[in-house]
């Protein structure tokens, strides 16, 4: 087994020019390109033909998690243009559903642009709802390390903070597109089966499934069912430090029903593929509650960074015997919906317990998504981005796709 604690990110990084980072998404969701790794051989197509390379008894997984319009811009009385991109919510409630129905005030982590033009005073913008105005305000109360803590007011408090950011706020594009949001991005930066809000960045692997697509899958007998992970601003952060010991990994909210934790259990398919990179950690991390359960009498679904690698939880659980206890634990409680928070981190030497295929995106180098493609695919995924890179594939969040099937 790989000794985690000596990977070095180094080893993760590969040249990415810049006019290989797609601004703009392709014309039509499904004729981006698509590369195929399968028993260890490359395959090149376009996306709308992936049901053809999907084995027709698999079960797919979705993120059906809905992005927000995470970013506003506020104009001092100087010029300066300030930006706040809201993160996560911390009072009254952290709980994201309740936080978007809060109404007056409500105060959010944030990552603030042009942060050294905001210094103690209190920014105002009016907006219009329903032709009458509301006047909205940010104050920052307290800097916590490269985000900060931010007040939000406004009047009259009929609105709820939902409203507010969907009257205010614009489409919170990545870092790494070097453009405003469009009005074009508010359905394209969103996949076509989005239900539930609560992501400041889209399930990127998901953009590419048009409905036209997802039909042809069910058509071919392919089981679908979706889970929630609202995916957070960290799955940006690149691994800045030299081992991988040393990185802090982001933690996001997942919501599993009972009825897909059943269908993954009953293993009714031969494999079953994970639709992103964050429906691989809601359903690993799914695997690692069921074992703290069994060793811990775990009472809250909360998996920390460091946890799958310890010798305490590598006891040779299986997943049905993981999964048994969670559906017990729900019983117990009563609950038909599962709700947590995970810190996983995935890398080379990690076991995967459920994933068996994975549809995804092109990662960014020295990032944790592609230290996750790597513990999946092994070395082979230097084979597949030079591939890519040789033959013209956009790269990132609104670039081609890849289908692993190893």
């Amino acid at each position: 087994m790989i000794d985690y604690k000596k990977i070095s990110i180094k080893d993760f990084d590969y040249n990415l020019p810049i006019e290989k980072i797609a601004q703009y998404p392709a014309k039509e969701r499904d004729k981006s390109k698509l590369v195929i790794l399968k028993d260890n051989n490359i395959i090149q197509d376009n996306f709308y033909n992936i049901s053809h390379h999907l084995p027709a008894d698999s079960l797919m997984l979705f993120n059906n998690t809905k992005v927000i319009q995470a970013r506003m811009a506020f104009k001092k009385d100087t010029g300066a243009r300030i930006e706040i991109f809201c993160l996560e919510p911390v009072s009254p409630t952290q709980e994201i559903q309740l936080a978007f129905q809060q109404k007056s005030n409500c105060v959010w982590k944030c990552f603030i642009g042009n942060s050294k033009k905001w210094k103690d005073n209190i920014l105002k913008k009016t907006i219009t709802y329903n032709s009458e105005q509301h006047i909205l305000t940010a104050k920052r109360i307290e800097k916590q390390g490269n985000s900060s803590l931010v007040e939000f007011r406004w009047e009259p408090a009929d609105l709820n903070f939902f409203n507010i950011l969907e009257i205010a706020g614009y489409v919170p594009l990545p870092p790494y597109i070097n453009r405003e949001a469009e009005k074009s991005d508010k359905e394209r930066y969103q996949t076509v089966y989005a239900r539930h809000n609560g992501s400041v960045a889209a399930p990127t692997a998901g953009l590419h499934f048009s409905d036209k697509e997802l039909s042809e899958i069910k058509d071919k007998g392919i089981k679908t069912d979706t889970v929630i992970l609202h995916v957070g601003a960290g799955t940006f952060k690149p691994v800045s430090t030299e081992k991988i010991i040393d990185h802090e990994m982001h933690t996001e909210h997942i919501i599993l029903n009972k009825n897909t934790i059943e269908s993954i259990l009953n293993k009714d398919y031969e494999k079953l593929i994970a639709v992103g990179t964050t429906t691989v950690r809601t359903i690993e991390s799914l695997y690692w509650f069921g074992v703290k359960i069994i060793v811990d009498n775990a009472e809250e679904f909360n998996i920390k960074q460091w946890e799958p690698y310890q010798k305490k939880y590598n006891t040779g659980i299986s997943t049905e015997e993981s999964l048994k206890a969670v559906l017990k634990f729900m019983s117990e409680k009563n609950i038909d919906v599962l709700s947590g928070i995970t810190q996983l981190i995935i890398m080379p030497g990690y076991k995967f317990r459920i994933t068996n295929g994975i549809v995804t995106n092109f990662h960014q180098p020295k990032s944790t998504l592609l230290l996750l493609i790597a513990a999946f695919i092994g070395d082979d995924w230097k084979k597949v981005y030079n591939f890519a890179l040789n033959n013209n594939f956009r790269f990132l969040s609104y670039g081609d796709s890849c289908l692993f099937l190893p």
